[in-house]
């Protein structure tokens, strides 16, 4: 049995979320979070593997496809499986994601990179190919829950209100990576961070004010809150939907979808600074309740106790 992650408590405030780097994170507001607890570092694979010995729970990348949910799609194509990463041969137009993200048919936590692929030497390292729902079920399994996006920028600025960075405001250097993000060029050279290609055990890097560890890339995290393309400002009226959580899972869907969509957090190893400057506490990605990836992971928070 994996010892579980140690939880840091934060006494909370307010700060200022959000900033003007991409459109989705404005506007720059003030937010005040109570105290809660929130993981040192994300969940790792033993961790996960726990659960699942425990409670026989099957993820979401590892059920079978309903064709249904697949008007006009060939039934035999409907295996499961996870978005994969690919390297492309060359330089390709940024513009389309579809040139290094395939459907990896079998991948999943166990085999992130699909049938062939195992986590036997990668049992420190974040878990991937998690859906928001199994993040969940592990976060109550824990007796703890996922973060608010307010939590998770809170906790992951470490103390440095408004810095652009978890260290502060300057980029870092190659030889003093604040974090593990792409290195080289994207999406078809990737040198390594610190040695790391992909994934990085937990705590391979420095941590931050509050000392979490991977806040700035490796794994973006999941939270709680629908993705809105702007942050929705207490006080003002668009804010009162907030209190309808239906009508924020339905506006935060793709168009022609009906999978509502979470804010992920935190960059991930394949963040490169020439396409997606994402490894910042304000940045924010918007990712489907149902998608599981070789580069999302998760961290649980919980209220203070007594």
């Amino acid at each position: 049995m994996t010892e579980p992650t140690e939880m840091v408590p934060l006494q909370g405030g307010t700060f200022s979320m959000g900033s003007t780097f991409y459109p989705d994170e404005s506007p720059v507001h003030e937010r005040t979070v109570a105290a809660f607890e929130i993981d040192r570092h994300p969940v790792t694979n033993a961790q996960f593997a726990d659960f699942v010995d425990a409670t026989g729970y099957v993820t979401v990348a590892e059920r079978p496809l309903d064709p249904a949910d697949f008007p006009g799609a060939d039934p035999a194509d409907l295996v499961p499986g996870g978005l994969v990463f690919r390297p492309t041969p060359g330089p390709v137009d940024l513009r389309d994601w579809r040139q290094w993200w395939t459907w990896g048919a079998g991948a999943s936590w166990r085999h992130p990179f699909g049938p062939e692929s195992s986590i036997d030497d990668r049992l420190d390292h974040p878990v991937v190919q998690v859906s928001f729902e199994d993040a969940s079920a592990y976060a109550a399994w824990a007796g703890k829950r996922l973060p608010t996006e307010a939590e998770w920028e809170f906790a992951a600025r470490g103390g440095l209100d408004g810095a652009l960075y978890t260290w502060g405001d300057e980029p870092d250097a190659p030889a003093e990576l604040g974090g593990n993000h792409w290195q080289g060029s994207f999406p078809f050279r990737n040198t390594g961070a610190n040695g790391w290609v992909g994934t990085s055990p937990v705590g391979s890097f420095p941590p931050n004010g509050y000392g979490l560890f991977d806040c700035a890339g490796n794994v973006w995290e999941w939270t709680t809150d629908f993705y809105t393309e702007r942050h929705i400002v207490p006080g003002t009226v668009f804010a009162q939907a907030g209190g309808r959580p239906d009508l924020l899972a339905a506006a935060s869907a793709e168009p022609g979808s009906r999978i509502s969509r979470r804010a992920l957090k935190g960059g991930s190893h394949l963040c490169a600074p020439e396409y997606c400057l994402r490894y910042r506490p304000a940045a924010r990605s918007p990712q489907a309740d149902d998608t599981a990836t070789t580069h999302i992971g998760f961290r649980c928070a919980r209220d203070v106790r007594p």
